[in-house]
């Protein structure tokens, strides 16, 4: 019990022989400003609540950062993050490894011969696209759209990013279809490539109720269909009755782009109700 004597009580620890104030305070102060600030950067691209009470624990933050300055050192820019966040919130998980999507930046940049920005603008325009794996979904579909004639894949269109991240066996889907109304295979392998868009429209829900409609309503025949493909881009409730039954009304037939192209100004004031 004597050597208890020894020590010092805590307020003494304010004497000369600790160290002063200054020196010890402004560490304590720069850890929380640096905690604080990480926060703060973290809240500015949406990647955590403002509040600090909903904050992740501190221990989980250099895994977080470690996931930011990844995709920053990729291209990423901020304005592009909270977009992430919204589509892809697992990539900012503490648990998630970041290190499993470096194949894909890999692939776009060298199978698909997409430059550091053109592959930027694919991932801001489809994020799952990085979750996606580079061996059973990206490669065989960036082969299947080759094949097909599809070129200019590396643009960074919302179009092209969506499709490279369709599986193969969705895209043969349309080209099933497609054929089952009557195109051949170059024939159908030519409409995807000039509307690529038309691998992300439902069969059943989009393209054979418009294919039933133009046959049976319209009472057009496929060739018109062959020579207008973009036909199918259209919406068939919006567009496509609304201005065939105004046209039926007036016992007036026209070509289906005259009839689709056409703004709805131009179209209503060249046939009036």
């Amino acid at each position: 019990m004597a050597s208890l004597h020894h020590l010092q009580p805590l307020s003494s620890f304010s004497s000369s022989s600790s160290p002063p104030p200054s020196s010890s305070k402004p560490l304590y102060l720069k850890f929380q400003t640096s905690h604080r600030e990480n926060l703060r950067h973290l809240s500015s691209l949406g990647i955590v609540p403002q509040n600090p009470r909903l904050a992740p624990p501190a221990n989980d933050l250099p895994v977080i950062f470690s996931a930011v300055n990844f995709l920053k050192s990729k291209g990423i820019s901020d304005e592009d993050f909270p977009r992430f966040v919204f589509l892809c919130p697992q990539l900012f998980s503490p648990t998630f490894d970041i290190s499993k999507i470096d194949p894909v930046f890999d692939f776009l940049t060298g199978e698909l011969g997409a430059s550091v920005e053109e592959s930027r603008g694919l991932i801001v325009n489809c994020p799952n696209i990085l979750l996606s794996d580079v061996e059973y979904c990206l490669r065989p579909t960036l082969v299947y759209l080759k094949e097909l004639g599809l070129r200019n894949l590396n643009r960074a269109s919302k179009t092209n990013a969506h499709v490279l991240n369709t599986r193969v066996e969705k895209l043969r889907a349309k080209m099933r279809f497609l054929k089952s109304i009557g195109f051949e295979h170059e024939e159908a392998a030519r409409v995807c490539g000039r509307i690529p868009a038309i691998f992300g429209y439902s069969v059943d829900d989009n393209l054979r109720p418009k294919f039933e409609f133009l046959v049976y309503d319209m009472e057009r025949e496929l060739e018109e269909l062959k020579k207008f493909p973009q036909y199918f881009g259209f919406s068939l409730g919006k567009r496509i009755k609304p201005r065939h039954w105004h046209l039926k009304k007036k016992n007036v037939r026209v070509s289906l782009s005259r009839m689709l192209m056409w703004g709805d100004q131009k179209f209503y004031s060249k046939w009036k109700p």
